[in-house]
């Protein structure tokens, strides 16, 4: 089996970007699950029905969240879509779920979304906590647990994966938007990697306009961020597994311009 991850999609023409390669990719590269990070698809912060449904039409399974979960009123009509999960260590009560079983190729995929505490601004849950507590109610109805830590803080993504070692099977970052170079196989069996990046922009700030983040950094004024224009570079990660083990053969970062 292959589970091809997108890192986040920022933009409108970061969505195009991914639908384009979407479309074709199961067949050209033997992909069997498609989870894509989406809550920047929308002018950078969150996601509309139109965007949902394209990504969902070109071939993803699961589109995960993040910080912008709630930045477009859309998401009120998508947030109960079996297609869709956001962070599970949101303050309880929040609309919508943590994580989803997908049936695939005759396995469960339980795929789990979690955020950050560190320098992100938003009030959560402890990820390392919630996600042990819901592995442990599940480990035993699935045949893979695959998870997307949205996540800024290089050490918490780290210290999640090794902290989880063994009790996932894939544990990938997202928020960063640029992707990392450290996939591995941790000690215990689990697949890592700290970001898997961004599809949007290539030349670009993690996304948004050079000019406007030169304003920021420069001057310290507030500065309203843009997206930047341009050709789009798509971020990804394939993870190859057994499918007798449901042990990880191979890891391997999938980048197209």
């Amino acid at each position: 089996m292959k589970i091809l991850a997108v890192g986040d999609i920022v933009g409108e023409n970061g969505a195009k970007k991914a639908t384009s390669i979407l479309k074709n990719i199961r067949q050209q590269e033997d992909i069997d699950f498609i989870i894509v990070n989406a809550e920047n698809s929308a002018s950078g912060f969150g996601i509309t029905k139109k965007i949902f449904d394209n990504l969902i039409d070109a071939g993803t399974d699961v589109i995960t969240m993040g910080n912008h979960t709630w930045g477009k009123k859309d998401i009120f009509s998508l947030i109960d879509n079996e297609k869709i999960i956001r962070p599970a260590n949101y303050s309880k009560g929040l609309p919508g779920v943590g994580y989803r079983i997908y049936n695939c190729k005759n396995k469960k995929i339980a795929v789990m979304n979690l955020i950050g505490r560190t320098s992100m601004g938003i009030l959560s849950e402890n990820p390392f906590t919630i996600a042990k507590e819901i592995i442990e109610d599940i480990k035993d109805k699935v045949d893979l647990i695959v998870i997307d830590f949205h996540a800024e803080a290089t050490a918490e993504k780290i210290a999640l994966g090794y902290y989880l070692d063994g009790m996932a099977n894939i544990v990938f970052g997202t928020h960063t938007h640029v992707q990392t170079a450290d996939e591995k196989v941790l000690p215990k069996g689990t697949a890592y990697i700290t970001d898997i990046g961004m599809t949007g922009p290539r030349n670009s700030v993690i996304g948004m306009d050079i000019d406007v983040s030169f304003k920021r950094f420069v001057t310290s004024l507030p500065e309203r961020y843009k997206l930047a224009e341009g050709e789009c570079i798509f971020n990804s990660v394939i993870f190859e597994i057994n499918d007798e083990t449901n042990k990880i053969i191979k890891i391997e970062r999938y980048n197209k311009v």
